[in-house]
């Protein structure tokens, strides 16, 4: 098997450690206050599937992991592309640096 098809553990915890950092950005970098509801349902749903991926890796299975750090991730990019979180890491996040 091609070594690019494959969810290694290596891969995986580099997208673990990614995601952690756009968590992290977020709750420095604060939300939208006119919108607060809506950037903590953002939040909380970000979280919900980390916390997922976390337990599909503990299980062993990499591929549901990695489908869950995706949601995990399109819903903080979701949130920041949208201005509900006050971001501006164009690495972590699809918004302008400025």
């Amino acid at each position: 098997m091609d070594i690019k098809n494959k969810i290694t553990e290596e891969k995986l915890d580099s997208y673990f450690k990614i995601s952690q950092e756009a968590i992290d950005a977020v709750k420095k970098a604060g939300t939208d206050e006119t919108r607060k509801e809506q950037a903590h349902d953002f939040f909380d749903m970000a979280k919900r599937y980390y916390s997922d991926a976390k337990y599909f890796k503990e299980k062993g299975d990499y591929v549901l992991a990695f489908a869950a750090l995706n949601y995990a991730h399109g819903w903080l990019d979701a949130g920041a592309r949208i201005g509900l979180f006050k971001v501006k890491d164009s690495r972590l996040f699809t918004v302008d640096d400025k």
